[in-house]
């Protein structure tokens, strides 16, 4: 069963690592010990004899076998069992302070061992990609790059408090998927009967800890990126679909001048059919920095993008959109302004069947939905990702209604465009701006933009999420075009609950859409409750102001050779 929960996070690297492991391979445990005394597990693996060679890193809170990556017999591969996981002593800290000095202290010991030449290479899959961002602030001996497939690159907005609102059940599957293994793995612990109580406060109270700080304090911030001490050339890997794809895209902003790049093609999620999930790009970029091979890799686009074209699920079978640029987000995106405007589109089953607009109408309207939870396999596409590759897709093939919009519509608010003219991509952040008022306190309000096809079925492509207690955004990190904010920081370090009844201005983060619209095709925008997946917000009514000159709006990402105004019929 532990093989199984690991395997639903590293599946798609483990099956392809696999294929090039060699029959000659060895393995050893070796045991580290921290400045502090903690015991750490280590597994080195490598083609026999261990000679020195350069060594890949990993460390992972997901036991033992959990290394998602083989880049072949050139190397050497050792992976780090974090504290207070898998059979390493100490107490768990959720990838703080005392983790992230771990990893200085491990690399410096490996640079040093008889099978290391000197040059080691990080490689991170979600929890151990988190780790390697948290720990950048610190100098990482005898490193000289990394692959990082998914992860977040602050914890708090990227995984578990997006928008600041408690993505629960991720959090909870998270602690069970690093519970598990050290469960399993505690027939390690005979020796030190005491570590397994010290293992389990510590998984135990991070979960608590993250429950209880709803507000990005020091404790989130010690969880997330503090700056970078090394500039690493960092190969950074996620999909538009995954549970943690913001973290990706804001890595790379952040550490684009030392010669990163950005694979945009999956991680938690199943990698499109007819793809590698960007591995034989993984083994090119260590072949490169580490092995000096000249291989072309640092030549290639700086951005590979596979886009959707239309909907999750064909993306997964194979149906996408390939996209290179020399940034993110792609130079010469423009964010186009869609007005919600209460005018009827005779398109949506939903409380309102509302229009976007190129241009903001005179008139405006009061609409209003029930503050309830909105069906999490509809609108929580990342989350809904996470699960897809464990079998979850064969179900939603069978019952398209619960991945689209069908029985989530009818609860929210909709705002449909006119069918296009001709074929739009749209890739980039992107923004909602809403006048709201709530009639709960602490209400958690969900933006969904779906791709409508001709038949009226509206596929969900991307997702955003602000819990109305956080209206301000920080300007100065926003990304902004034109002098508009395209993407909002949100700020999230002190609550500001909503009055009851009273209209207040809030600017909702979407997460990145990667999506061709075809023609005959319409973008709907949805604004419907709090995903079931997330703490659920008290009942209530929420009520939107379309439509007027300042009304509410939605911000489109456009990329450069489509043109949304002609295609929706408009004047250039």
């Amino acid at each position: 069963m532990r093989n199984r929960i690991v395997g639903a996070l590293a599946l798609t690297l483990v099956s392809l690592s696999a294929s090039t492991a060699q029959a000659a391979e060895v393995s050893q445990n070796e045991r580290f010990t921290t400045s502090d005394g903690v015991s750490l597990q280590t597994t080195l693996s490598g083609e026999a004899p261990l000679e020195p060679r350069p060594v890949i890193v990993e460390f992972s809170p997901y036991g033992r076998d959990s290394m998602t990556i083989n880049a072949g017999p050139a190397y050497n591969h050792l992976l780090v069992q974090i504290r207070g996981t898998g059979d390493s002593r100490g107490r768990f800290d959720a990838l703080g302070p005392r983790t992230q000095t771990d990893v200085q202290e491990t690399l410096a010991w490996a640079c040093e061992q008889p099978w290391s030449d000197g040059r080691l290479g990080l490689n991170g899959f979600s929890a151990s990609a988190i780790t390697i961002y948290n720990s950048l602030h610190l100098e990482l001996p005898c490193v000289e790059t990394a692959v990082l497939k998914s992860g977040t690159f602050e914890l708090y907005r990227d995984l578990l408090v997006p928008g600041g609102i408690l993505n629960s059940v991720p959090g909870a599957g998270v602690l069970a998927l690093i519970g598990a293994p050290t469960l399993a793995q505690s027939d390690g612990r005979l020796d030190d009967p005491l570590s397994g109580l010290d293992a389990a406060q510590g998984i135990i109270g991070a979960g608590l800890e993250g429950l209880m700080r709803r507000t990005l304090d020091s404790w989130w911030s010690e969880r997330g990126f503090r700056g970078d001490a090394n500039d690493l050339p960092i190969l950074m890997v996620a999909g538009f679909f995954d549970v943690e794809s913001r973290g990706a895209f804001e890595g790379y902003q952040e550490l684009r001048d030392d010669g990163s790049h950005l694979i945009v093609v999956n991680a938690h999620d199943a990698a499109p059919a007819g793809t590698d999930a960007g591995y034989a790009e993984s083994r090119a970029w260590f072949d490169h920095n580490l092995l000096g091979i000249d291989n072309g890799i640092e030549d290639e686009p700086r951005v590979k993008l596979w886009l959707a074209d239309g909907d999750r699920e064909d993306f997964v079978a194979g149906q996408h959109v390939r996209l290179d640029g020399d940034d993110w987000p792609i130079p010469g995106t423009r964010w186009q302004g869609l007005a919600l405007d209460p005018a009827k589109s005779g398109t949506a089953n939903s409380v309102n069947d509302g229009t976007l607009s190129l241009r903001p109408p005179s008139g405006t309207a009061a609409q209003s939905f029930p503050n309830l939870p909105s069906l999490s396999s509809a609108t929580d596409i990342p989350n809904i990702a996470l699960v897809g590759a464990m079998g979850f897709d064969a179900l939603t093939t069978a019952f398209p209604q619960f991945t689209d919009m069908t029985l989530a519509e009818p609860a929210g608010l909709t705002y449909t465009t006119a069918p296009l003219r001709r074929d739009v991509l749209s890739a980039g952040p992107a923004s909602v701006e809403l006048k709201l008022s709530v009639t709960a306190p602490e209400t958690g309000v969900w933006a969904v933009v779906s791709d409508v096809s001709p038949d009226g079925t509206a596929h969900p492509v991307a997702t955003g999420r602000l819990s109305t207690d956080y209206p301000k955004v920080n300007r100065k990190r926003s990304l902004t075009a034109g002098g508009e904010v395209v993407q909002p920081y949100g700020r999230y370090d002190r609550r500001e609950p909503a009055p009851l009844g009273a209209e207040r201005f809030y600017r909702v983060e979407l997460w990145p859409i990667g999506n061709r619209f075809k023609a005959g095709h319409r973008i709907r925008l949805h604004i419907v409750g709090a995903s079931a997946a997330s703490l659920p917000s008290a009942p209530g009514v929420n009520t939107v102001t379309a439509g007027g000159p300042a009304g509410s709006r939605f911000l489109f990402p456009v990329l450069p050779g489509s043109d949304l105004k002609r295609a929706l019929g408009g004047k250039r």
